[in-house]
């Protein structure tokens, strides 16, 4: 790592989060805040060249780059930042990485984001981070003749970043791995009503349950199994759906519109174009401006948008 951008050895570690998806981004910086909590974000990047133009005016200790965004991708932008931060990938698909990690230099997370495993990713940086900062201390407190140019070479020698040929080598293995590999979507299954098991995405069709239920989530390693009765609310962008139930959250590839289409109409309701909530867990709703309004939860503190379209199935209040 260069030596314009050594961490301060008191100042507080900082971050950058890239990611083309707002529910990704915002989930990964709510899981760092309780992984880590003195890690400071200090922004958010939409694509690869935001995140370059970010990471210039910001300077952050680490960046967090999902491997596939328009435009300029992850790879391609950590090229850019190589030698200059700590580099994790984020990336869905775990196949295009685990080789290219084995040499342990750079780190990579599969979403939606395992808290084990950010755990580890956490406690590597952190290594990393107090190994780089105690390379500049002891550069600096060489003697003055010798402390730029000394410094300058501590600071390119510190153990937690690969050679420069070797850190190149490693990009290019991404780069090749993900031309040649197709883009294979994450499994989450889910149920058409009538399946004939409740569990998203098994059997031939028989007239069993009329609605869906349970949701199939992979989170990491894991695979959970959601009872949809218990799900709070979903919420969705473009690409993922937030899956919101007592016990976490999790992303998946299923949008609105057709988990609509299967779950239970008496217990849950779209109030949003991207919002879906359980009536069962709404506390109240309170009027807005513009013929809007906002439903509060009975056990989260997060306030649901209701738009003018849905508002109607709130008349009676």
């Amino acid at each position: 790592m260069s030596s314009d951008h050594a961490p301060n050895a008191s100042a507080a570690p900082t971050a950058l989060v890239a990611d083309d998806e707002p529910l990704l981004r915002d989930s990964l910086v709510r899981a760092l805040a309780q992984a880590w909590p003195e890690l400071q974000v200090l922004g958010q990047a939409r694509n690869g060249r935001e995140a370059v133009e970010k990471f210039e005016q910001l300077r952050p200790d680490i960046v967090f780059l999902d491997v596939h965004m328009p435009g300029l991708n992850g790879v391609e932008a950590a090229r850019q930042l190589a030698r200059r931060a700590h580099i994790v990938f984020v990336t869905a698909y775990e196949q295009y990485a685990v080789q290219a990690f084995e040499q342990g230099a750079l780190d990579y997370l599969v979403k939606p984001i395992d808290e084990a495993r950010l755990a580890d990713t956490v406690a590597r940086l952190r290594q990393r981070l107090a190994e780089q900062r105690s390379v500049q201390a002891n550069a600096s407190a060489l003697e003055p003749a010798k402390n730029a140019a000394s410094a300058a070479s501590a600071a390119d020698d510190a153990p937690s970043v690969l050679p420069p040929a070797a850190l190149e080598a490693v990009i290019q293995q991404l780069l090749t791995r993900l031309q040649q590999s197709p883009r294979a979507e994450p499994t989450v299954v889910t149920a058409a009503p009538g399946a004939s098991d409740p569990v998203a995405g098994a059997g031939a069709s028989v007239a069993q349950p009329a609605y869906l239920q349970w949701i199939r989530a992979s989170v990491g390693a894991s695979l959970k199994l959601i009872p949809v009765d218990e799900i709070i609310y979903l919420r969705s962008d473009e690409k993922y759906t937030l899956v919101v139930w007592p016990e976490g959250e999790a992303l998946i590839r299923t949008p609105i519109r057709e988990l609509m289409e299967q779950i239970d109409p008496q217990r849950f309701a779209q109030v949003h174009r991207s919002v879906v909530v359980n009536l069962h867990a709404i506390s109240h709703v309170t009027r807005g401006p513009n013929e809007t309004a906002d439903v509060h939860l009975k056990e989260r503190s997060e306030v649901l948008p209701v738009s003018r379209s849905y508002l109607h199935l709130f008349r009676q209040m």
